[in-house]
């Protein structure tokens, strides 16, 4: 029986729970997600769950910070000067951003602080710090 390892490409279907139960994020009324083992693709303990497991297998999975959006740093947290915002953006406190890194990547922030001069953003990834339950099935193997 085919199971998965590094460097296959591997779709499956997940829910992720946070410690109370709620949903953040399903594959559920959707395409299963698609990843190439061992690419980082995903998030680590994601991944390594995913090891061994082979078509059709379910399996629950908790996962703490370390292995999931890592710890919350409370040092995260940059003041940008309301001049480097674009016009016309009206930031809230509470409201999640995207920021691009020079990459080119999406990181979303969120705003922690305002006054006239400084916007305050919060860098953390919004799961950081959290468990996260994963339930994954494994629908195709290639």
């Amino acid at each position: 029986m085919e199971t998965v390892e590094n460097g296959k490409v591997v779709q499956v279907h997940y829910t992720g729970t946070l410690e109370n139960g709620e949903v953040f994020d399903s594959s559920k009324g959707r395409e299963p997600l698609e990843v190439t083992v061992g690419q980082g693709q995903v998030i680590d303990g994601f991944e390594q769950a995913l090891l061994g497991m082979s078509i059709n297998e379910k399996k629950e999975v908790t996962l703490p910070p370390e292995e999931a959006y890592g710890p919350r740093d409370e040092e995260a947290k940059r003041k940008f000067e309301r001049k480097e915002i674009p016009p016309g953006l009206d930031l809230e406190v509470g409201q999640t951003v995207a920021l691009s890194t020079p990459q080119g990547q999406q990181m979303p922030a969120k705003v922690v602080q305002t006054d006239d001069e400084t916007i305050t953003l919060d860098l953390n990834h919004p799961l950081a710090g959290q468990s996260l339950t994963f339930e994954l099935e494994v629908v195709a193997i290639s």
